[in-house]
């Protein structure tokens, strides 16, 4: 089984289909291929820039064990959050007979829950899976924020790797980083444009959507900011910044299209409907971003 990783710059891999929800399987190969050589120490499969709520079970399984295939040596954590608990145990227990060192996992979206039953949820997944779990905390897509409390009592009774938190509570992420070194799990952002603030409160790393089109520029900046060469990363962080204001005027996960189309990389095809204002803002964007990526001394793929 490969490791976990525990620091470092991780792909929120984008997953390319037809509209349909069908792989792309040579697509995926090529973006994946050349993610390898990026300096990308893993991929997270079928997180919320992976659409998974888009998919059925089936669905999900088939992807997933496509992604392990393809994304092989690098390591593939799976996201199997769902509001059915008895989905999230399936999906776990396939993501450990394919071998995969560990799985995320949000609160059910929705419905509100008590941190109580937020625990519970957590407990009984986990119990079932039986593989080192991290948490997914994105409240703005579950509507369920983790709460350090819940956090706390899952790393005492369970198999805690750590926690991806995603959002725009950044100044919750120190609070995370000293719980995770009081409880021995690693935490990681999901604010691509803030590398440097993220390793300067001691998180391990980045899982993020703009590591499928630059994970050169990423990996460069956070390395550097961990190495305490920050100073050296002033045009690649400004770069960063500029592409992710870009993107910001599209709503996600479509703005992550919009940043593979720019950079020249196969992206499939939308998987939900899509208004023609939308489109518009989509080519106006991505042409935007190819000047970008030009500036920044990005090379199309």
């Amino acid at each position: 089984m490969t490791a976990l990783p525990r620091a470092g710059v991780l792909a929120a891999l984008w997953i390319p289909t037809d509209s349909q929800g069908r792989l792309d399987r040579m697509a995926l190969a090529a973006h994946l291929n050349w993610l390898r050589t990026t300096g990308v120490v893993g991929v997270l499969a079928l997180g919320s820039t992976g659409e998974f709520p888009r998919f059925s079970v089936a669905q999900r399984k088939t992807l997933l064990a496509a992604i392990a295939e393809l994304a092989a040596p690098l390591p593939v954590l799976a996201n199997i959050s769902d509001l059915n608990h008895r989905h999230a145990i399936e999906l776990g227990q396939f993501a450990r007979e394919l071998g995969l060192p560990g799985v995320t996992l949000m609160p059910p979206h929705f419905y509100p829950l008590s941190a109580a039953d937020q625990l519970a949820y957590f407990l009984a997944v986990a119990d079932e899976v039986q593989l080192p779990t991290l948490l997914y905390n994105f409240p703005e897509l579950t509507g369920n924020r983790i709460a350090v409390e819940t956090i706390e009592a899952f790393a005492q009774r369970a198999p805690m790797a750590g926690i991806k938190h995603s959002g725009r509570e950044f100044d919750y992420l120190p609070t995370l980083v000293d719980l995770g070194r009081r409880h021995d799990f690693v935490v990681f952002s999901g604010a691509d444009t803030r590398l440097p603030e993220v390793a300067a409160v001691g998180a391990a790393g980045c899982i993020g959507g703009m590591v499928n089109f630059v994970p050169e520029l990423m990996v460069e900046i956070f390395t550097s900011c961990q190495e305490g060469r920050a100073s050296d990363t002033v045009d690649a962080v400004r770069a960063l910044v500029e592409i992710g204001q870009d993107l910001d005027e599209l709503t996600f996960p479509l703005n992550v299209a919009a940043g593979m189309q720019g950079r020249g990389l196969k992206w499939g095809e939308t998987k939900t409907v899509v208004s023609a204002d939308s489109w518009a803002r989509f080519d106006r964007i991505v042409t935007t971003l190819r000047q970008r990526y030009d500036a920044a001394g990005l090379a199309a793929v």
